[in-house]
Order: structure tokens, then sequence, then C-alpha cells
């Protein structure tokens, strides 16, 4: 449709937004209801674990994290399209790694999430993505990993390791896989994967320091100077 002047264009807009008023209340409410839920969920979760210390039906996984480093930078310099690009073609990659028993769990804006029952599996995957994003000319990702007991609700995953992965993901260098002692001890030794202590450090809502290892592949360009 072609608008003969500025005032017909601004009254089909206004005449579109009155249509569409009615629509955006009940859509907004039930995106707030599936926020709270989550949240009451994990705060119920978290709640039973530190009650327990074990939440019922739990199991052990392996959980990790990917997020772009520099994502808020990113989105002042380029237009939204573009960061949409950015952001789809980290789903895409995840993708593309998940494989062997890893599951990509879910895309939370620039970070992907992980879970798998082999930790060993995991960390190929998530060593793989990173190496795929520097050899592909993307922003550089970082990695936390932890491994524990964890619940599966509706498809995504609650308790102490997908915490502990989200807070390693947020102090790991550009370009890093940051894995938990207990992770590192679950995976043990891989063929072609190096392993360097990187300290001890406080997590925010982790009771205890946790004890962090760096691991990259021997001569690939993406993890050897991390």
């Amino acid at each position: 449709m072609l608008f003969r002047s500025e005032i017909e264009l601004a009254r089909a807009a206004e005449q579109l937004a009155q249509q569409t008023l009615p629509y955006l209340g009940p859509m907004i409410e039930d995106l707030l209801l599936l926020r709270l839920r989550q949240g009451f969920e994990t705060e119920a979760v978290n709640a039973a674990e530190r009650a327990a210390g074990t939440l019922p039906g739990a199991r052990d996984v392996t959980v990790a994290f990917a997020d772009l480093v520099g994502f808020t930078q990113l989105g002042e310099a380029l237009p939204a399209e573009e960061l949409e690009n950015v952001a789809s073609r980290l789903g895409d990659l995840a993708r593309d790694v998940a494989e062997a028993g890893v599951r990509l769990v879910k895309m939370i804006g620039d970070a992907v999430m992980f879970v798998c029952p082999d930790p060993v599996a995991l960390l190929k995957a998530v060593l793989e993505l990173i190496d795929t994003a520097a050899a592909d000319d993307f922003p550089r990702l970082r990695v936390g990993m932890a491994f524990g007991a964890a619940v599966n609700r509706n498809g995504d995953w609650y308790g102490s390791p997908v915490n502990v992965a989200s807070r390693v993901t947020g102090i790991a260098r550009p370009g890093a896989v940051l894995v938990t002692e207990s992770a590192r001890q679950a995976i043990g030794e891989v063929a072609r994967v190096t392993w360097h202590y990187a300290g001890a450090r406080r997590l925010r809502g982790v009771r205890d320091e946790v004890r962090l290892f760096r691991a990259q592949y021997k001569g690939i360009s993406g993890t050897k100077q991390n």
C-alpha cells in the first residue's frame, strides 16, 4: 500500500497500533508468567538442594555455557539486524557441535547452554566450538563447565552445576574453556588436551571457593593461547 502523505502514514500506523493493542497485554502477561515460573522453579530447586544436600530425581551431568565476549559493546557498534545474525550464527555453531550425547538446551541472548552425561564428549564439543568460532572470524567465545547433580524439569536444567557453570563462564578469559575441579576429575585425561591450573575463585552465590582449570587442544590456535 502506498501513502500519499505523511499524515496518511501516521493515521495508518495509529490504526494498526489500536488493532494490535488488545493482544499486547495478554502476550506480555504470558511472558512475565513464564519468567516468574522459571524463577520460582530455580529457587525451589536451590532451596531443596540446600535443605537436603541433594535434589530428588537429580542425576550427575556436565553443564557448559558459552557466551560471546563483548556482546554489549558489539551491540553498540553493529545494526540490530547484524547483531541478530551474530546471535543466530552462534546458535548454528552450537548445534553443529552438539553430537555424541551433547544436548544444546537453550540460547540465552548472547549465550548457549549445553548438558551432557559424558563430560569428555562435552569438553570436546566446547573446544571444537571455540576453535570453529576462531577459524570462522567470529567474535571470541568463552566457556565455563561444571559437573554435579542436576534435575531436568520441562526441558530445562536446575541445580548447582548449572549455577556454577554460569558463574565460571562470566570470569573466563576470551577464547578460554574454564573447568571446575569436579568436572576436571570427571573428565580425566583426554588425548591432545592439555590442562593448566587457573587458581581458586570465589563465585557469587557459591559457598566455597572453586578450583578452576583451563583446557586447550595442543597446537590449535583458538584455545592455544588462553
